[in-house]
């Protein structure tokens, strides 16, 4: 029985309302004219005073859906240009020192600078503006700088920039964007409420650069610039702050732990009244210790942790406002509204001070609205909500708990109806998907020899010189390649001529890798907009936006696809397009596939059924697609999983369920084939270090990793673990438009085969080449071989003199 059938109306909370509000909103724009306007001005085709314009009405827009919502307040301080954390590290003063910035350098120079790195030609005068944008008067070394190493804010496909810090960090109040941010939208008549990160868990987000150096000495020094910054809100007269702190759902050293109570004290002495916010995983052992903080409420996330949410009524005193995070702001899917009203219902009653209600986490993991999406199938866009209906569902909530369910009782009507005909409908179980899997064969999870005989066979077949080079799968997507793409979707151009402008593409990348002298080629992936919506648009189970965008990093937006049913692939997905380019060439050609993981994490995942489900149904699609390549005389395949670490649970008691589901589904992609087929996997911007065992448990034969923006750093681990297959570190940083120099990469590789044995080494970029142009790819490229070779006869002297 539903709980529409079985709970009894809800009752209002007398006197009580409900105020809503949300903890960020997506920033890109409905239309992503935040993504133009950037790289419009890193184009050098429009000015700092466009890009910000651009900013300040996108800014406008946002608050005003927000206010229309009737949430209570406008949020303030989520919005960025390229991250939330690096406009923390010029508010608070501490852009690393290796930048050399001056002092009449701008700050949205060094922004952007900090963000996309310094090109090595650059220096005063003579600025090429690629990282920075037209009218940039920094100052840089003539060396150049790389970009500050990015990586997954938390368990999101969300990638944020990684403070540095040393003994010698500064550390002061040393912007006024928020405050200027803040004064827009008091102009405008908005109620504001403040968001920052809090400074426990921006020094835990950040990596000591010196050996030795331990970050949290820093809190001392921090905590009086945050004094400062809340101080400045409260003379803007700004009444709440909502301050981060999600570190508190994880598993954190003591040392951690108990700097909070003394941190907060200190804040608290000159502060406006403050929300401590958490979100993405249970309190825990830190619920008791979040409600007696002294702050003046708290938010908790009811989504992922909603066994949690009557311990935190209970142990939060009545003075303090409860923020429910009670919407998914992670997912699509509309709001089980009874059930909402059901979890809600018990907190009323045990918790007598303020309640409010909120999206779980910020609104940034979601796309911006459904109103645009005139192309989705109406079924399907019925169970949807993106970050504008969220807000609208807050409202519907706040209502029935305020006013009674008789309310609203239409809309509620109209979400029980959407979400009745979800759970009936015939698109979403297949039974031949859940029969394949049930009578899968114990050892199908497993290669049929081991890594040594394997490696053998492969070296036998392939036949490739020490450091073998390859890319790791796309090459740029040029105006023509998109121009072409659209002309196609839209039945401007037909099947035929569009295959023939692709094979064109092809050709040309074939022919440039040739040219270049790389080892190992691949096709370019000028046919896929997407390594997910790619493979999802052709299984099974799967819908798509028109524009359902959400950012990635910076400019970088990506369209997820929605798995609302049984997964299942109708007909080989790559197989023709990369026998036609190993058809251009006797070098061999990887097979370039996205691994099942990769796919559920960056896709919306049905929530009606366990993931691990749904990440089985994925990996047996992707096995088909590899033992058709195989068969085709593909004698590479490279299975990309850059996702997987963000997948982990946020509590590592979680995290050996999660690795034995996650790496047994990629075994089942890649087990299929005989043993002198070559299986690579990709992995990108996350730290690997304490995941290696599972790593190892994938049993890939080759690993391309990012390493360049740690300097090799992440590689240690691999060599310290003796990670036994072989691997690709990443010898430069492709979401910087610098390109690096030939000695530059080769003591990245040098450094590499101290802590990895030659033999096992490639060489490689760091991540697909799909948003760098031409010229600065062939030129990076150009420089890596050239440092391969040089690193390859170094050692073959060596060896034969020996």
């Amino acid at each position: 029985m539903s709980l529409a059938q079985s709970a009894p109306p809800f009752q209002p909370v007398a006197a009580r309302p409900v105020l809503t509000h949300t903890l960020g909103f997506p920033r890109m724009g409905a239309q992503r004219e935040l993504k133009f306007a950037l790289e419009s001005f890193w184009r050098g085709d429009s000015s700092a005073a466009d890009l910000q314009d651009t900013a300040a009405q996108l800014r406008q827009l946002h608050w005003q859906a927000q206010a229309d919502a009737g949430l209570g307040f406008v949020t303030v301080g989520d919005f960025a240009l390229y991250d939330h954390v690096a406009n923390h590290i010029q508010l608070l003063g501490c852009e690393p020192a290796r930048f050399g910035f001056e002092d009449d350098t701008p700050e949205l120079a060094r922004y952007f600078a900090m963000a996309r790195g310094v090109s090595a030609d650059a220096h005063h005068g003579h600025h090429d503006h690629q990282g920075c944008g037209k009218g940039c008067t920094a100052t840089h070394t003539s060396d150049g700088q790389p970009a500050l190493e990015m990586t997954k804010w938390f368990d999101t496909n969300y990638h944020y920039l990684v403070p540095e810090f040393s003994a010698s960090t500064q550390l002061r109040l040393a912007s006024e964007r928020l405050f200027d941010e803040v004064a827009q939208a008091q102009a405008l008549g908005h109620k504001v409420k403040a968001v920052l990160l809090g400074p426990v868990s921006f020094l835990w987000l950040g990596k000591a650069k010196e050996a030795g150096f331990d970050r949290f000495s820093l809190l001392d020094r921090l905590l009086p610039v945050y004094e400062a910054v809340l101080a400045r809100l409260k003379a803007q007269g700004v009444e709440w702050v909502q301050i981060d702190e999600p570190i508190l759902g994880l598993d954190l050293p003591d040392t951690w732990r108990h700097a909070f109570e003394p941190a907060y004290w200190q804040l608290a002495r000159s502060a406006p009244k403050l929300l401590l916010a958490t979100y993405f995983s249970p309190l825990a052992e830190n619920l008791r210790l979040a409600c007696q903080l002294p702050v003046a409420g708290l938010h908790v996330d009811a989504v992922r942790s909603p066994d949690e949410l009557v311990g935190v009524a209970d142990w939060l005193p009545s003075h303090k406002v409860l923020s429910v995070g009670i919407v998914d702001g992670r997912n699509i899917w509309r709001t089980d509204l009874d059930a909402a009203l059901a979890r809600l219902r018990p907190v009323a009653d045990k918790h007598q001070g303020e309640l409010w209600m909120a999206p779980s986490c910020s609104l940034l993991h979601v796309p911006f609205s459904l109103e645009a999406e005139t192309q989705l199938d109406a079924e399907v866009k019925s169970w949807l909500a993106f970050a504008v209906e969220k807000l609208d569902e807050l409202r519907l909530l706040s209502s029935a708990l305020a006013d009674g369910e008789a309310a609203v009782d239409d809309e509620l009507h109209a979400a029980r109806t959407a979400l009745a005909a979800r759970r009936a409908s015939p698109r979403v179980h297949r039974a031949t998907v859940a029969a394949r899997i049930a009578a899968a064969a114990p050892g199908a999870d497993q290669r049929t020899s081991s890594f040594p005989v394997r490696q053998e066979a492969q070296r036998a077949r392939l036949k490739l010189p020490l450091l073998p080079t390859t890319t790791i799968g796309s090459f740029p997507q040029t105006a023509e390649i998109r121009a072409a793409r659209a002309a196609f979707k839209r039945g401007a151009l037909d099947a035929a001529h569009y295959q023939q402008k692709m094979q064109a593409e092809i050709a040309l990348a074939v022919r440039k890798q040739e040219a270049l002298g790389l080892d190992v080629l691949v096709h370019g992936e000028a046919e896929r907009n997407d390594m997910v919506e790619y493979f999802g648009e052709q299984l099974d189970g799967f819908a798509f936006t028109a524009n359902g965008w959400v950012q990635s990093y910076g400019s970088r937006c990506v369209k997820p696809p929605i798995i609302y049913g049984d997964v299942a692939r109708p007909a080989p997905m790559t197989v023709a397009w990369t026998q036609y380019a190993q058809s251009l060439t006797t070098l061999p050609m990887k097979g370039m596939l996205t691994g099942p993981i990769t796919i559920l994490q960056w896709s919306f995942v049905r929530d009606d059924q366990p993931r691990a489900t749904t990440a089985d149904q994925i990996a047996w699609a992707i096995r088909d697609e590899v033992c058709d390549l195989e068969a085709a005389g593909i004698a590479i395949i490279q299975i990309d999983e850059p996702a997987i670490r963000e997948g982990l649970p946020l509590r590592r008691a979680g995290w050996k369920s999660y690795l034995d589901r996650a790496t047994r589904a990629f075994r089942i992609s890649a087990s299929g084939v005989r043993n002198d087929t070559q299986i690579h996997t990709h992995m990108c911007y996350s730290e690997f270090n304490d995941i290696l065992p599972a790593i190892a448990a994938m049993d890939a034969d080759v690993i391309t990793i990012e390493t360049s923006r740690s300097d090799m750093e992440l590689l240690r681990g691999f060599g310290d673990f003796r990670y036994p297959n072989e691997i690709g570190p990443g010898v430069y940083d492709i979401h910087s438009p610098r390109v690096p120099g030939v000695q530059e990469m080769a003591a990245l590789l040098e450094k590499a085969a101290e802590v990895v044995p030659i033999e096992h080494l490639w060489v490689n970029p760091d991540c697909g080449l799909k948003t760098r142009g031409w010229p600065e790819t062939e030129a990076a490229l150009r420089h890596m071989v050239q440092a391969a070779r040089q690193v390859r006869a170094r050692w073959q002297g060596e060896k034969a003199l020996a």
